[in-house]
């Protein structure tokens, strides 16, 4: 399944059914009086976030969405059909913004939640809502209200409790399918990553998810390399893992880079809690391991830690580290591993 984090979508609500102008016309009655029903209401256009899907590329093969109109009222006091609804089903995390893509409609952040985008127009009334004592047999009817007719956008943020920062190729998709049973693309060359990956990480009996995003470089703010749109994957996070490559000549170069493309996004990421570790020590000495951890410590300005997806050394302690980051609302406990007893007749 491809990865879509961003569609462009055209809803329309449906129309009210016009209201009918109808007289009672039956055998031995001669004054019958107006007998004209409503008009049906349109059908609205909601969108729902549902289980089991992480992409959007539904709304890459259609854009289009519109409800049915309502059906106009009938004669013998008969209201019209009511117009099916469309629901737009996403996943969860969604954010839907207007056409602008600036102002935020709403967002989805639970299974099952719905919102109605779009509501459906009334039906128009019959001539049967306007008799009186002094207008018995009223000839007029209201028309039904139109749709409403907009465009919107989807974008999606994944919902995840840690992720996973870096300049390409520091190791953050060796580090997850390291950790858990994602199995991104990993390979030596730059942005191997092109979309986010998500792998369900476990430690001291607990779980949380993590997030891989692809590789930020120095100036992705202004769209260099891949960009910095896949950073909106991390806004949810209660904790950014800052994977550094020890084995770089430009250690503190590559930690800045990153320190500023957070900043220069904006919204509260670069103030989120950090833990920054040094990776690919399995690449280096004792004495270089203690230099570059050096000249990173005095960059951070706190303790850093150090580790390899490769070889497996210090995964726990990180791990640990960052989920003591994570609320215990959002851990999710693992099931114990329980011996069924055996089968008697």
């Amino acid at each position: 399944m491809k990865f879509l984090d961003l569609a462009k979508v055209y809803i329309r609500s449906g129309a009210g059914g016009g209201g009918a102008v109808s007289f009672r016309r039956e055998k031995y009655i001669e004054y019958g009086g107006p007998d004209g029903g409503d008009g049906g209401t349109g059908g609205s256009v909601i969108i729902e976030a549902v289980e089991g899907l992480n992409t959007l590329i539904d709304f890459r093969y259609q854009q289009h969405f519109f409800a049915k109109n309502g059906q106009p009222g009938m004669g013998k006091q008969r209201t019209g059909k009511d117009g099916d609804d469309i629901i737009l089903r996403v996943p969860v995390g969604t954010e839907v913004l207007d056409e602008d893509q600036e102002t935020q409609i709403c967002e989805l952040m639970e299974v099952g939640e719905q919102v109605v985008l779009a509501r459906g127009g009334n039906g128009g009334f019959g001539n049967l809502h306007f008799k009186s004592s002094t207008n018995q047999a009223p000839r007029r009817a209201n028309p039904g209200q139109p749709g409403v007719e907009r465009t919107i956008w989807l974008r999606l943020k994944l919902i995840a409790d840690a992720g996973l920062l870096g300049m390409p190729n520091a190791g953050k998709s060796t580090f997850l399918a390291a950790t858990s049973n994602a199995r991104p693309k990993i390979a030596d060359y730059p942005f191997t990553t092109l979309h986010p990956n998500l792998g369900v990480v476990g430690i001291d009996n607990a779980e949380f998810v993590m997030a891989d995003i692809p590789g930020l470089i120095a100036g992705a703010h202004e769209g260099r390399g891949i960009g910095d749109r896949f950073l909106g994957h991390v806004e949810r996070c209660a904790v950014l893992l800052h994977l550094v490559d020890g084995t770089s000549d430009t250690i503190v170069e590559d930690y800045q880079t990153i320190i500023e493309e957070l900043e220069a996004y904006g919204g509260h990421l670069a103030d989120k809690p950090r833990v920054t570790a040094l990776n690919k020590i399995d690449a280096l000495d004792d004495d270089e391991r203690q230099a570059a951890r050096a000249a990173l410590e005095e960059a951070v300005g706190s303790p850093v830690m150090m580790l390899s997806g490769v070889s497996r050394e210090g995964l726990d302690a990180v791990l640990r580290a960052v989920r003591a980051e994570i609320t215990e609302d959002r851990l999710r406990q693992k099931a114990a591993d329980e011996t069924p007893e055996p089968w008697q007749p």
